[in-house]
């Protein structure tokens, strides 16, 4: 069932776009394809009405999200700086796309928490802040791109969609699904996916240059992890992968070359969930993903000050690596009451 809109909000929305002269789409920190392909998609749409449409990251994103269309004309705080924080500022509409919290954008929050037009929350993710004037907020949904996608047929704007509008939408959802391997069970997902087909896009193209295309030294890193670095606890039905920094650059790593990483132990039959962690100069990067409903945004918020889906979330640690490892470890036992007959029925396939 796709999801139902309350009117008032959408004509409110509507108005509030069709009046802007200036619109910012504003992505989260380390951004991934949700994140883009979501606001790229928008833009699109907002620039083929004659508006000027920009899309801002605190961060540059990695180097493969390129494909999507405009991928290349983001302003990245860590690239522009003031330039883009004052664009933010001084917009008519700013639109904050696939993040649920301020904090989450990083050294763009002061500039959304002190915009002089109208904000506005567009996302998937659980618990928002109640930041925004307007929140358009569908946990249950696959990607933000795909709750895009709904929005833009309940603004009646779907004629507007060409095909690279499309394909950032095509691209953001593939992603958060991992090519349909979670978050993907939905039947409106499908509907949006055919759709968004019949507008010219590639999904073979993105699957592969997404989910299936890597370079060499990412490669290289992921077999050192797996053969190395992997530790699997048949008995906990859990799996764990830690890289520290210099692991990491003596494979000369770049951001998202260890992309789906986190995934790769859930193919292991009893394994219902998987931590991945990476070391970086003040934190350590807690990922985890998981079968069926077993639930480790709970556990990334419990332990990691994080959160997410049920299937897919992380957090950050602070701490050393030696203390998130042991964490981890000492909460394996505790973690085994939150599996259901159905988590081990997945992971026993």
């Amino acid at each position: 069932m796709s999801p139902e809109f309350n009117r008032e909000d959408i004509q409110r929305l509507k108005g509030l776009l069709t009046s802007a002269r200036t619109v910012a789409l504003v992505g989260h920190l380390a951004p991934d394809g949700d994140a883009l392909g979501s606001t790229l998609g928008m833009a699109h749409v907002l620039r083929g009405m004659g508006k000027d449409a920009r899309v801002f990251t605190p961060d540059e994103p990695p180097h493969y999200l390129r494909v999507l269309p405009g991928a290349r004309d983001i302003m990245a705080f860590s690239s522009f700086g003031e330039k883009a924080s004052s664009w933010i500022r001084n917009a008519d509409v700013v639109l904050c796309m696939d993040f649920n919290a301020t904090y989450r954008v990083s050294r763009l929050q002061p500039a959304i928490e002190n915009v002089r037009g109208k904000r506005v929350l567009i996302d998937h993710h659980e618990n928002p802040e109640h930041f925004a004037d307007l929140s358009f907020s569908f946990p249950p949904l696959s990607s933000t791109s795909e709750l895009t996608a709904h929005l833009l047929k309940a603004l009646g704007w779907w004629n507007r969609v060409d095909t690279d509008a499309a394909t950032c939408l095509m691209g953001g959802i593939i992603t958060d699904t991992g090519g349909f391997r979670y978050n993907s069970s939905m039947p409106c997902l499908y509907l949006v996916v055919a759709d968004l087909l019949g507008k010219g896009v590639n999904k073979d193209r993105l699957v592969r240059c997404l989910v299936s295309t890597t370079n060499e030294s990412a490669m290289r890193l992921e077999s050192y992890a797996l053969a190395k670095k992997m530790e699997v606890f048949h008995d906990a039905r859990a799996a764990l992968i830690v890289l520290t920094r210099d692991e990491l650059n003596s494979y000369g790593y770049k951001k998202g070359d260890t992309e789906g990483l986190v995934n790769r132990p859930l193919e292991i039959p009893g394994i219902v969930y998987s931590c991945y962690l990476r070391q970086e100069p003040e934190y350590v990067k807690v990922s985890m993903r998981s079968l069926a409903d077993f639930p480790v945004n709970l556990l990334c918020s419990r332990h990691y000050g994080g959160g997410g889906h049920l299937n897919a979330a992380g957090g950050e640690f602070r701490g050393t690596m030696e203390e998130c490892i042991q964490l981890f470890k000492d909460n394996l036992q505790e973690n085994l009451k939150l599996m259901s007959p159905a988590a081990l029925k997945a992971a026993d396939r």
